[in-house]
């Protein structure tokens, strides 16, 4: 059974991957004033560009292989047995008849106590098995590239505007010729 987390980004996946188009969609972390345009990208497409409207447009790029497909999330039941390795399998063996303190049963004294960490552990292998694009590492470093942008514009408007305050300092200090007067 998949989680509740698993089933959101295998939908956005899905909403992501069914269109061609961008789609707009807005983090949670971002400024309203700011536009972010996450787009999932297949082969050697290009990323559309900005269109001078000034949102962040960024790119996520996945095989051709996988244009028409199902996203991954989606794909199949990844608990399913089949799809688990034999360590793993045995490592659910262990718990098979346990009883008792950290077993997460009804049975016997202190039996609840296991039940958070048999959750953690859940939650930890579906995190796991989630799709690996990371959205926010993607807007975090498309900001920072675009900062980096915005300061290295700043820094040469800078230099031609004290460029200037010197060029004109250095013509008040020349003094006009004069000419005398017949």
């Amino acid at each position: 059974m998949m989680g509740r987390s698993a089933i959101a980004l295998a939908a956005l996946g899905f909403a992501l991957a069914g269109s061609a188009s961008a789609q707009e969609t807005p983090p949670a972390a971002q400024p309203a004033s700011e536009k972010v345009n996450l787009v999932i990208v297949y082969g050697d497409d290009p990323c559309p560009r900005d269109a001078g409207t000034g949102e962040i447009v960024v790119c996520g790029r996945k095989e051709e292989k996988e244009r028409y497909r199902i996203p991954e999330p989606l794909r199949g039941d990844p608990n399913a047995p089949a799809n688990q390795a034999w360590g793993e399998q045995f490592r659910s063996l262990e718990y098979v008849g346990k009883e008792g303190t950290e077993s997460c049963s009804p049975v016997g004294g202190g039996g609840f106590t296991g039940c958070f960490e048999k959750i953690g552990k859940m939650a930890k292998a579906e995190r796991r098995q989630a799709d690996n694009v990371s959205w926010t590492d993607l807007v975090a470093a498309e900001r920072a590239k675009r900062l980096g942008r915005i300061d290295a514009e700043s820094e040469a408007i800078e230099r031609q505007v004290q460029a200037e305050e010197k060029a004109e300092a250095a013509n008040a200090a020349t003094p006009a010729s004069s000419s005398p007067n017949p």
